[in-house]
């Protein structure tokens, strides 16, 4: 355990990476472009972050090509992280193939391991199938040469006798690192110490925390875990990131110094991190980590929006908000087709979507909600074939 002392300072101060270059694809409405990635890369690691955490990667053509390649010209592969999702074995293999194409050396598998996110996400529940999912992830990873961090997504709704034997498996597998995602924040402090001293007990495990803000302890979260253990905190600049979003770097960062005496941080970048990033993401310079704020339940992937019971631990309604969806440029005709379902209005989702697009990407990809989507497809006149 990284207890403090009688200083205050921790005996194992954690080591920090940050996520604000992948996380904002997952954030409604929010996107770089290669130029901010390059900028807010580079100050991440001028500030003294260890990793940058850039894009993400399915298969062929990864939309966030760019932004990885972009990073690597900043601060270098050895800095980056790209994350890659887990879905079955043949995707795996395409993902690293891509992730070879783009030169990454750090790879995070993102792999669901509660009950509920397995079955939405990979079609079984199976704790077995989900072992033998990241065994094979993570070994042909290795065999390739690349730096594996493997996670748990909604880690910390994961029951201890389903999350460290997958956790167990993925470390004989030959991972590097795990990372507990508290994909629906959901844990307080003490509860967070009790889950990562489970895992932080495995023989030769190095462990990460990757909290989300919901209920304002991202913070605190990352700082009981590594009390309990973990060796690695992960952040974001503003705290940018979908549901309430993540534990916001500058807090983090200036805890770490005022609490813990840390002093290994260059606070001088964190006050142009931010600006730079929130505007560049479309935020303003005023943007709030919190289930309150504009950004705290709007999506733009249509499992958000259509399963929203199993990415809030609370309803948007509880706390006078809504949910919302708000996108840029990763329109779909399912998106379309929640935006539009209950207007009465009636047009072609593959049409209207293909339409929609060109016309985002004329106008400067201004964000989109419901109502501009149905005010669009009103307008819209399919062009005769």
């Amino acid at each position: 355990m990284a207890l403090a002392g009688e200083t205050g300072a921790l005996e194992t101060p954690p080591r920090i990476s940050d996520a604000t270059l992948r996380d904002s694809a997952h954030m409604a409405g929010v996107e770089f472009g290669p130029e901010d990635a390059a900028a807010i890369a580079g100050l991440l690691v001028r500030t003294g972050v260890e990793l940058v955490e850039v894009g993400m990667v399915s298969g062929p053509g990864s939309k966030d090509a760019d932004l990885v390649l972009a990073a690597h010209e900043a601060v270098g592969p050895e800095r980056s992280m790209t994350l890659l999702v887990v879905r079955d074995r043949r995707q795996v293999a395409s993902a690293l193939d891509e992730a070879e194409r783009l030169g990454v050396r750090h790879i995070m598998y993102s792999i669901p391991t509660s009950e509920q996110h397995a079955r939405l996400k990979l079609d079984s529940p199976s704790p077995k199938f989900l072992q033998a999912l990241a065994r094979s992830a993570i070994t042909q990873a290795k065999e390739r040469g690349f730096h594996v961090t493997f996670s748990g997504e909604d880690g910390a709704r994961t029951p201890r006798e389903r999350l460290v034997p997958y956790v167990e498996a993925g470390f004989a597998a030959g991972a590097d690192r795990f990372r507990l995602a508290e994909t629906v924040a959901y844990l307080s402090p003490w509860q967070m110490e009790r889950v990562i001293g489970d895992i932080a007990a495995i023989d030769g495990a190095e462990i990460e925390i990757h909290s989300h803000n919901m209920l304002g302890m991202a913070v605190a979260n990352s700082l009981a875990a590594v009390r309990a253990g973990a060796r690695w905190i992960s952040a974001t600049v503003g705290g940018i990131g979908e549901r309430g979003g993540n534990a916001p770097l500058a807090e983090l960062l200036t805890t770490l110094r005022v609490i813990h005496g840390d002093t290994r941080f260059d606070l001088t970048h964190l006050t142009e991190l931010s600006r730079l990033a929130l505007r560049g993401a479309g935020l303003g310079d005023a943007f709030q980590s919190g289930p309150t704020t504009p950004h705290a339940f709007a999506y733009e992937l249509p499992g958000q929006l259509n399963h929203p019971e199993a990415y809030e631990t609370l309803p948007a309604e509880l706390v006078g908000n809504r949910r919302a969806l708000r996108v840029r440029s990763r329109l779909t005709p399912a998106l379309v087709g929640w935006a539009l379902a209950g207007s009465g209005l009636d047009v072609d989702l593959e049409a209207f979507t293909a339409w929609l697009t060109e016309r985002q990407e004329r106008d400067g990809r201004p964000p989109l909600d419901r109502d501009a989507i149905r005010e669009a497809a009103a307008a819209f006149r399919p062009v005769p074939a």
